[in-house]
């Protein structure tokens, strides 16, 4: 059983920025989330994305955002529970929660924030008829660890940011990459495009544009797959494979938690935003994109303001006998729990006569 002070469901940027605002509170965070690792869509489906809209930045890449932050809450020692998605919340009769995942993982807190973005993603999946008996076999949605295809043949459908960044990396890792995508131009960042190119012209990426994976084979494992050309030849290549890997991005769906009790509007929570964010269940909240009420504006920085305020109600949950007075950063620092404190800079303003 973990115990924590705030369970926090999704590990995106909302959820990150959480545990900063939790930390100062001295509250404790721990979080969960579907994906192999944190950032949520920033860093799954576009971390070269670059994002306009957060304060101080006039431009910064999704997966730097994410660095950034994992950065910041560094000092308070979060915990994860990644790879695995939230499925049931019970409530105690002491008003707390225990959250168990998918996998039996079972978590328990006193406050639970869902910040699970547009709730939790599933693979897009290609259509192709047997590939439900390869999952696992040889047949992946997901990357969690390069090492797996050490020396291994591996290929990779799709035109995104997402099945860039991997067959680049993968080069240095498996024994052959190959890219195959239904159009031949992509839609991920220019500078992955033109290294993906380069790469494919020096002999260690093979690519296949304008094609499809429509076949795969195999006997108890995966072993080839037949790639599908989209010009008017039809012509078709079979290509011998240890693994085939397509990233199509993932598709949002509330999951679980939609069966949790809450109450839903068009696929979202919603809450009391004219106080702290609070859904209908007492002691659970909601922010970020997950969440709905009137005026709502599906940006990073509004989940950032609705972390901010919803941290300052949970904290008199948890402490309903203390009162917090709240000080800015700017006079009394950041202190971490390791007992490790960043200074406020202090200065005295003179004025001359």
């Amino acid at each position: 059983m973990i115990k924590t002070d705030i369970l926090i469901i999704g590990a995106g940027p909302t959820g990150l920025f959480t545990v900063f605002e939790a930390g100062l509170l001295k509250l404790k965070t721990h979080l969960i989330d579907a994906l192999p690792q944190p950032g949520g869509q920033c860093s799954e489906i576009y971390p070269k994305k670059p994002i306009y809209d957060i304060p101080a930045y006039p431009e910064i890449l999704a997966g730097e955002l994410v660095d950034r932050l994992m950065e910041q809450i560094k000092p308070f020692e979060p915990g994860f529970t990644l790879g695995e998605r939230a499925e049931t919340l019970e409530k105690q009769e002491d008003g707390s929660f225990i959250v168990t995942t998918n996998k039996g993982t079972q978590h328990h807190a006193p406050v639970v924030v869902i910040a699970g973005g547009l709730g939790s993603f599933e693979p897009r999946k290609p259509l192709i008829a047997n590939i439900a008996k390869f999952e696992d076999k040889g047949v992946s949605y997901m990357i969690k660890d390069p090492e797996v295809f050490r020396n291994k043949k591996v290929v990779i459908a799709g035109g995104g940011d997402s099945a860039l960044d991997w067959a680049i990396f993968l080069t240095d890792v498996a024994s052959e990459v190959s890219l195959v995508h239904r159009r031949n131009e992509f839609r991920g960042a220019l500078d992955s495009v033109e290294k993906a190119r380069e790469l494919s012209r020096l002999g260690k990426i093979q690519l296949y544009t304008e094609a499809e994976v429509e076949e795969v084979h195999g006997n108890g494992g995966l072993q080839a797959v037949v790639i599908k050309y989209n010009d008017e030849t039809k012509e078709q290549t079979y290509l011998e494979t240890d693994y085939f890997i397509p990233l199509f991005g993932l598709s949002p769906k509330l999951g679980p938690i939609g069966n949790w009790g809450l109450e839903i509007e068009k696929n979202a929570i919603k809450v009391n935003n004219a106080k702290d964010y609070q859904t209908n269940i007492p002691g659970v909240f909601a922010i970020g994109d997950v969440n709905t009420y009137p005026g709502k504006l599906k940006l990073i920085l509004s989940g950032f303001h609705e972390a901010a305020v919803m941290c300052q109600f949970a904290y008199q949950i948890i402490n309903p006998n203390k009162r917090y007075v709240m000080k800015y950063t700017t006079v009394g620092g950041v202190e971490g729990f390791d007992g490790s404190k960043k200074e406020a800079k202090k200065e005295v303003v003179q004025s001359i006569v």
